[in-house]
């Protein structure tokens, strides 16, 4: 999902509580296919598209694969999480997780705002789900041309590290919620293309032959 979307779709989205508040992924959700988004500047259009050059896409068995837990908390570990912030904001995502460059670590990145700083879960856990649901559209860096209703709880409460190893716990609502699940979902091998419907799911493929066919 893109910046522009995340604001979009923040503005439809319940506030999140100030107890819950973070600094907010690549979960994904999107407006209609057929809203544009404003043109970037020649600078920022070569950066996304380098960007998006180390995002795996579908069809790449590492995004069936489920990631595994991280060990070691050290320099190298903070490396990579500054480099999936910097890959994140140059494609103009709000998430991304590791397996979405290769990397079988169960690490995501994700920022809702643009002002918000990078948030980085290190072996995240979904530990609570709110009864309440919502669907919204999602899309993905991983499904370009893809956009799917999914349906998911409206507040998480999450359980992670930090880059140090430090425990954290995320009580997350609306837009926050959504993000933090499509990337712990990526952590699974879990595809928004699980979450949504047979009919959907149909036309998502189709999408994807037709945009394999236009590379």
């Amino acid at each position: 999902m893109t910046e522009q979307q995340a604001a979009e779709r923040e503005t439809e989205s319940p506030d999140v509580p100030e107890e819950a508040a973070m600094a907010p992924d690549d979960a994904e959700p999107e407006d209609a296919e057929d809203q544009d988004e404003p043109a970037l500047d020649p600078a920022a259009a070569a950066r996304r598209a380098a960007a998006l050059a180390y995002v795996r896409k579908f069809g790449d068995p590492v995004l069936r694969t489920r990631a595994r837990p991280v060990e070691r908390f050290d320099e190298a570990l903070k490396d990579e999480i500054e480099r999936m912030g910097e890959l994140m904001i140059d494609a103009i995502g709000v998430g991304l997780a590791a397996t979405q460059i290769g990397v079988l670590h169960r690490v995501l990145v994700y920022r809702v705002q643009q002002d918000s700083p990078v948030v980085a879960l290190v072996n995240p856990e979904i530990e609570w789900k709110g009864g309440e649901e919502e669907i919204m559209e999602e899309g993905c860096l991983s499904l370009p041309s893809v956009l799917v209703d999914v349906e998911r709880p409206l507040h998480v409460r999450v359980r992670a590290r930090d880059e140090r190893g430090e425990e954290i716990v995320i009580e997350a609502s609306g837009l926050e919620a959504r993000v933090i699940q499509h990337e712990v979902d990526h952590l699974e091998g879990v595809l928004i293309l699980d979450r949504t419907s047979r009919e959907q799911r149909k036309e998502a493929m189709r999408a994807l032959r037709e945009a394999q066919e236009a590379a």
